[in-house]
C-alpha cells in the first residue's frame, strides 16, 4: 500500500483481447484528470495497446512501459508488459488466444497485488468459453480471487450509488439453485454483506432486504416451500441477533414498486433474479465488487461486448466508475480501520475514572 499522501496504484487487467476491454480502458484513461486520482498500471503489452489506439484515434493515450513496479511514472499511464510475442487480435471474435492472454494479464496483476505492489485491481471482462483452461479452472473472476486470497467465502455485489444487489448464488444453472440455497449459505452471505456495508461503505446499521426464491416469495408455501423452510428462518435468526434483515420479498413487486430504495442492499437468490433488475435500473453505470476479500477488486457491470468490439462505440462509463469506486473503497476501508483501531470499552473507561477518584 502507498503512504496516505500518495496516489493509490491501481492495477488494470486487459480482459479478453477481442472484447471491448482495451477500448474502454483507453477511453477512461485518455482523460488526464484520472491521473490526479491514481497511478494506473495496465497489464497487457505495448502491441495490444497500439492496436486499439488506432481504433480510437480521437482519444489521446500516451504511456510509459515498465517491467518494474518500483519505477512507475505517477504522471503517466503505465503499461506492464506481460508478454512480448505477437498475439492475433480479432475484435468481436471468440478465440483461444483472446482468452489465454486475458488470463495471463489477470494472473500477473493478481500476483503483483498479492506482493503488495498494487493497492487495488480493476478487471476488464473475460469470457467463460475461452478461459476454461488448465491454468484457470474457475467460472469467473469471483471464485478465482476467492482462492488466490484464501477467503472462506466471497460475495458478488453490483452497485450504483446507494442501490446494491448481492447474489446468494452466482454462475450456476437454474436447475441447481434450489439445492444450493441452504441456511448455512445464506447466513454466510448475509454476514459478508453486513460486514462489507459497514467496512466498505461506512453504513453503521445497514438495512438488508432478502428476496424469495419462488414467484411471490412462495405465497405462504403455495408455490414452493424454500421461503418457509430455509429463507425465513435465517432472516428470523438474523433479526434475533440484532441485524436489520427483512423479507423474503417477491422479486417482481420489490423492484417494480421501488421498495429497494428503502434498503442499503438486497440479497438475491440467483444471478438473473438480481441482475436483470439491477442493470435495467443502473443504466450502464453499475460496478461489480467482490465483497469478503482482504483486497479491493472492482469491475464494470458489463461483459466482453463482442457484438460492438472494434467499432469504437463502447461506452466507458461503467469501467470509469469501477476505477473511481476502487479508489473510494480504499479510502473507506482506511477510514474504517482508523475509526476502529484500539477500541476501548465504555465500562473500562468508567472503571478507570472511578479508580482515579478513589486515588
Amino acid at each position: 500500500m502507498q503512504p496516505n499522501n500518495e496516489k493509490p496504484i491501481i492495477g488494470i487487467t486487459t480482459g479478453d483481447l477481442n472484447g471491448i476491454g482495451m477500448e474502454v480502458i483507453i477511453k477512461t484513461f485518455s482523460d488526464n484528470r484520472m491521473l490526479d486520482l491514481c497511478t494506473p498500471v495496465i497489464f497487457t503489452s505495448n502491441k495490444v495497446v497500439n492496436y486499439y489506439r488506432r481504433i480510437v484515434p480521437e482519444h489521446p493515450f500516451n504511456f510509459s512501459s515498465t517491467k518494474d513496479l518500483t519505477k512507475l511514472n505517477p504522471k503517466q499511464i503505465n503499461i506492464f508488459n506481460c508478454w512480448e510475442e505477437e498475439v492475433p487480435i480479432q475484435p468481436g471474435v471468440l478465440t483461444d488466444a483472446g482468452g489465454k492472454y486475458a488470463i495471463r494479464s489477470l494472473m500477473v496483476a493478481t500476483q503483483c497485488l498479492k506482493d503488495g505492489q498494487l493497492d487495488a485491481i480493476v478487471t476488464a471482462p473475460i469470457h467463460k468459453s475461452n478461459t476454461n483452461i488448465p491454468d484457470f479452472p474457475f467460472t469467473g473472476h469471483t471464485p478465482y480471487f476467492k482462492e488466490k486470497f484464501g477467503a472462506k467465502d466471497v460475495l458478488m455485489m453490483l452497485y450504483s450509488g446507494g442501490f446494491r444487489v448481492a447474489l446468494a448464488t452466482e454462475h450456476i444453472p437454474i436447475s441447481k439453485v434450489s439445492a444450493a440455497i441452504t441456511k448455512e449459505l445464506l447466513q454466510t452471505k448475509l454476514a459478508i454483506l453486513k460486514e462489507s456495508l459497514m467496512k466498505d461503505f461506512g453504513i453503521d446499521k445497514p438495512r438488508i432486504a432478502v428476496l424469495g426464491l419462488n414467484p411471490h416469495a412462495g405465497d405462504e408455501g403455495q408455490i414452493g416451500n424454500e421461503e418457509q423452510t430455509v429463507i425465513k428462518p435465517v432472516i428470523d435468526n438474523q433479526r434475533q441477533n440484532g441485524s436489520l434483515v427483512f423479507g423474503p420479498y417477491g422479486a417482481d413487486a420489490f423492484f417494480a414498486r421501488g421498495i429497494y430504495t428503502e434498503f442499503d442492499a438486497v440479497l438475491a437468490m440467483y444471478h438473473d433474479q438480481g441482475l436483470v433488475a439491477f442493470k435495467a435500473i443502473a443504466q450502464g453505470e453499475g460496478v461489480n465488487y467482490t465483497a469478503g476479500l482482504p483486497i479491493i477488486r472492482t469491475s464494470p457491470d458489463h461483459g466482453t461486448g463482442f457484438d460492438i468490439a472494434g467499432k469504437n462505440i463502447a461506452e466507458p462509463e461503467s469501467f470509469r466508475e469501477a476505477v473511481f469506486q476502487a479508489i473510494q473503497l480504499l479510502e473507506q476501508r482506511q477510514q474504517y480501520a482508523d475509526n476502529t483501531a484500539n477500541p476501548m470499552r465504555r465500562g473500562k473507561i468508567a472503571k478507570d475514572e472511578e479508580t482515579e477518584k478513589i486515588a
